[in-house]
């Protein structure tokens, strides 16, 4: 039997992973303050590495703009004090609607060091789910830029409760410009004392049923995240010359939480572009930057497979690559070591609750198709309905315990873990797996109707809403579809108004009209057009009909 203390203890040694002699396991260790900022780029602007490059950003047009962890921290000080006078106090969503750029690393800390609450916002999102999450977070400041806006024909202040509207490109009326707003120093500003369960980050995130929810975090998630961090990255995470950069948008848990703040505490330097992913320009991204460390989708590493030779085309310097939000094929995890030549560990969890299983090559085999195995400093079985562990090898549901290291505090307006995330002490993640007889989790799929597709969590009813608001519907179900590429895809059943017809153009039609108004990543890549929907007794809509029909379609 593995003598797991011994095991482990390379985790240990370069993390917060600590011994527990009364319960005989391994804990993540939390502090009773802390606070995003000062433990990340604030730590290391105040130290040796004060003049260290913390981000290099590589504009559109190519130039390259560097800045050390002092240059962030000292301008993050300046921002703090603007937001300050326009009212910004402890606990108070500030919006960030600006991408992976310099402007939004300085905005993250400036609020941390407020003591307020980061409100992430994609700008992928369309007009829909912007207007919802501006209006159910009440946010009062945001920082933005005006050309989103346009493109999207919104006025900011007549969406949700904005009062104030800090533009880091060309102003629009009423707004801030972002650099007349910030004084010329920082006046002897001193941030804010946070503990470690105050809350930092607000994230919004799709369920299984309604409109997205915000999701809470306190300040304590970086620390919860630390061990198993460093595992996914191969226990690199203070390699020499380092470099990171994750193509995933900075607004999710992957682009932030899973690699810019982690490289931040760790002192690293990350790497950022605002520009579109696609395979030729990330390889020539990678070799031109040096990225040696990268989280990036099973999708993203799908189109990057799609390269012949890479290694005789690119000079790259890439060592791992970590990836998750969606199951990852074993001939990628194979491609990514014959061609590459590098690691490729991928992980598991939900935005409430992560990092509950995966891989690091450097303590244990990869099994090509499995999620690896529970990680250290977390309790995690297979369950039924009923919260019993199942034998191995049975299907149940991914489970972790409600004292978990990384959950979050609870839904923005509803703090607390809600009752149907409970069984027993349990809580439920909604994902199917099996567990061998080494301790490896294999994904089975979800047992409700949430759809994860490319990395993107996305809720039926959302979609349903949106579809329901063309002229042409009168009643709409959205599934997930199995997709060997996405893992599923979005697929629409549309009943249309006078008992209409479907046609390819009138799906082309919805399809924009869900782009446009909900998200691009949301829209539905397939639409049936049915005269009548299978109901349950009650006059509900049979979806595991649908999905059956779905699946016998493909």
């Amino acid at each position: 039997m593995t003598d797991i203390r011994s095991f482990y203890a390379d985790v240990a040694a370069c993390s917060n992973l600590r011994w527990d002699e009364a319960e005989g396991r391994y804990v993540i260790a939390i502090p009773e303050k802390a606070n995003i900022a000062a433990d990340t780029i604030g730590r290391h602007a105040q130290g040796a590495a004060r003049d260290k490059i913390a981000l290099i950003y590589e504009h559109e047009d190519g130039c390259v703009e560097e800045l050390s962890f002092a240059d962030l921290d000292t301008r993050a000080n300046r921002l703090a004090v603007a937001l300050r006078r326009l009212g910004v106090g402890k606990g108070d969503p500030v919006a960030v609607h600006t991408g992976q750029r310099p402007e939004t690393a300085i905005a993250h800390m400036a609020i941390y060091k407020l003591g307020a609450v980061v409100l992430t916002l994609s700008q992928l999102y369309g007009p829909d789910t912007l207007g919802h999450v501006l209006t159910h977070s009440g946010a009062r400041v945001i920082l933005t830029e005006t050309a989103s806006w346009s493109r999207l024909g919104l006025d900011p202040f007549a969406t949700g409760q904005l009062e104030h509207v800090i533009a880091i490109d060309e102003a629009g009326p009423g707004m801030l410009a972002y650099a007349d707003c910030l004084p010329e120093d920082d006046g002897g500003f001193r941030p804010v004392e946070t503990a470690a369960d105050d809350p930092a980050l607000l994230m919004y995130t799709s369920g299984s049923t309604g409109l997205p929810k915000g999701l809470l975090h306190s300040h304590r998630v970086l620390h919860a995240y630390l061990p198993t961090v460093a595992m996914f990255y191969d226990l690199e995470l203070d390699h020499p010359d380092a470099r990171f950069w994750s193509p995933a948008d900075w607004a999710w848990v992957g682009g932030l939480l899973d690699l810019v703040l982690p490289a931040w505490l760790a002192g690293q330097t990350v790497v950022a572009s605002q520009h579109r992913f696609d395979a030729e320009w990330s390889f020539d991204f990678m070799a031109r930057h040096r990225i040696t460390h990268s989280f990036m989708t099973p999708t993203a590493l799908k189109r990057l497979a799609e390269t012949a030779k890479p290694r005789e085309r690119w000079d790259l310097a890439l060592r791992v690559v970590c990836t998750g939000g969606e199951s990852l094929p074993g001939e990628i995890v194979r491609w990514a070591e014959r061609e590459l030549g590098i690691t490729c560990n991928e992980f598991y969890g939900l935005t409430e609750f992560n990092h509950l299983v995966g891989n690091c090559r450097r303590l244990y085999e990869i099994k090509p198709g499995s999620m690896g195995r529970a990680y250290p400093g977390r309790v995690v079985a297979v369950i039924d309905d009923q919260g019993n562990p199942v034998p191995d090898g049975e299907v149940g549901e991914i489970a972790a315990r409600d004292d978990d290291a990384t959950l979050f505090l609870g839904y923005w307006g509803d703090l607390g873990v809600p009752e149907r995330l409970r069984v027993g002490r349990w809580l439920r993640t909604g994902d199917l797996a099996r567990r061998d007889g080494e301790g490896y989790f294999w994904y089975q799929g979800r047992n409700d109707d949430l759809i994860k597709s490319a990395g993107y969590r996305i809720g039926p009813a959302e979609v349903e809403d949106t579809l329901l608001r063309h002229p042409r519907v009168v009643e709409a179900a959205v599934i997930g579809k199995p997709d060997p590429d996405r893992g599923a895809i979005v697929m629409a059943y549309v009943k249309l108004a006078d008992g209409a017809e479907g046609s390819d153009e009138i799906k082309r039609e919805l399809q924009a009209f869900v782009k446009t108004n909900l998200a691009a990543y949301k829209y539905p890549r397939e639409i049936a057009f049915v005269s009548a929907f299978p109901l349950t007794s009650s006059g509900k809509i049979r979806r595991n009909e649908l999905r059956r029909l779905a699946t016998q379609d493909a």
